[in-house]
């Protein structure tokens, strides 16, 4: 099973910041080929989803579809990728939960490893209950599925991508970056 990297970030960028934040993190991905992104909107990924709904800056020419579930955008994107595009989800880490068995049953077992962005929701104990488990092991859970994962640092957005992206270069693991705080 692959190692999983991990690296922290540190504390929140400004409201100006997060939205730049935000189109550096698409830009980043679009730099690196990536052409479609699917995924369930998240209060802590808001930014991210505007970028990519206006289909302006670096949104232009990216097609965005959205999913009713998590699971449902890691079909669409196994199907993208098996067709030949560049895809990546984004998703709540609830939606993580029940997802594994998409992950498991067809992404993982046929290397069809798309890049998820996952808010982390709950990761410090304050947010709405049902965050708390998934919050507190979420990064347990990556590993035991052999994610690689990187923290997200909105003072970084393009070298975490990179960082990200770098984990999974050689085509054999699904990398996974995870946003603390709101962009």
């Amino acid at each position: 099973m692959a190692q999983a990297q991990t690296s922290t970030a540190p504390p929140p960028a400004s409201a100006a910041g997060r939205e730049n934040a935000a189109e550096t993190l698409v830009q980043a991905f679009v730099d690196h080929g990536f052409t479609h992104f699917t995924g369930v909107p998240c209060s802590l990924l808001k930014g991210v989803f505007r970028v990519l709904e206006s289909g302006a800056g670096p949104a232009e020419g990216v097609t965005y579809l959205p999913a009713p579930r998590e699971d449902s955008a890691l079909g669409v994107a196994a199907g993208l990728s098996a067709a030949g595009a560049r895809p990546a989800v984004l998703m709540q880490n609830s939606g993580l939960g029940y997802s594994l068995n998409v992950l498991t049953s067809l992404n993982l077992i046929y290397d069809l490893h798309v890049p998820l962005i996952v808010s982390w929701r709950g990761h410090d104990g304050n947010d709405a209950v049902e965050h708390d488990i998934i919050g507190r092991e979420l990064l347990n859970l990556l590993d035991v599925f052999g994610l690689r994962h990187t923290v997200f640092d909105p003072n970084e957005p393009r070298a975490s991508v990179e960082r990200c992206l770098a984990a999974a270069e050689d085509g054999r693991a699904t990398p996974v970056l995870i946003v603390k705080e709101g962009i």
